[in-house]
């Protein structure tokens, strides 16, 4: 192989050169992509069960135990509430700049359908004992206002 020596750049002299750079480079990028896609969706995999668990265990009835028993209404809400943090957390897969900056954004989401749950239970003090009780309505209105609280979430979140 011919180097020239232009501005420090290299220059192979025929195409098998060429080919093996060119391979090398989409090899490397590919790597690069791989290593950074697999950080991301596992680090939000495990933020989305971190989620999971602390807001079952800061609600004062079991979403799990509900749910195995068949109850609607906390299945509904339990639902709206894990795509209500799902998709900010999407966004911030999409936005954030560097891994903690993608935790950061994670705990905001968090912190934020943790507000929302408060903010429904201000409205309907019950909403623990209507849940529980399979009151469909109140777990259709919980998780919409989680789910709508993530989606105002998500936008909120592009910059």
């Amino acid at each position: 192989m011919v180097i020239f020596a232009r501005a420090g750049c290299r220059y192979p002299d025929n195409i098998t050169s060429y080919y093996w750079l060119i391979t090398r480079t989409f090899t490397m990028h590919i790597l690069d992509s791989l290593l950074a896609f697999s950080a991301y969706f596992f680090i939000g995999v495990a933020m989305v069960i971190i989620f999971l668990f602390i807001y079952s265990k800061i609600t004062p009835h079991n979403e799990w135990q509900l749910i195995k028993n068949n109850n609607t209404a906390a299945a509904l809400a339990f639902s709206g509430t894990l795509l209500g943090y799902v998709i900010p957390l999407s966004s911030a897969a999409i936005n954030a700049v560097s891994i903690p900056d993608y935790f950061a954004w994670g705990g905001i989401a968090l912190v934020i359908q943790l507000l929302v749950f408060a903010g429904v239970r201000l409205y309907m003090p019950a909403l623990s004992e209507k849940i529980i009780n399979h009151n469909t309505a109140a777990g259709m209105f919980m998780g919409t206002a989680a789910l709508a609280g993530g989606i105002f979430n998500a936008a909120c979140m592009t910059w």
